[in-house]
């Protein structure tokens, strides 16, 4: 699933990003860590996994976007 960066804390490697339909869904540092990203800014287009549905939906891993 795509995602564009919304938020993003380097000093908590936590964040946002939001879905293409507007929703906001955070990150935690497990997520951004498993991308093996060092570094997201505010606009970037990220691939993520997530787990669950609805309320209980996470993300797993954030990523590049590559085409």
């Amino acid at each position: 699933m795509q995602a564009t960066t919304y938020t993003y804390d380097p000093e908590t490697r936590t964040g946002q990003v939001l879905l293409d339909d507007g929703t906001p869904v955070p990150f935690d540092a497990r997520a951004f860590d498993a991308g093996g990203l060092r570094l997201l800014r505010p606009g970037q287009r990220v691939r993520i996994e997530t787990e669950g549905e609805g309320e209980a939906r996470r993300i797993t891993l954030v990523t590049l976007q590559t085409f």
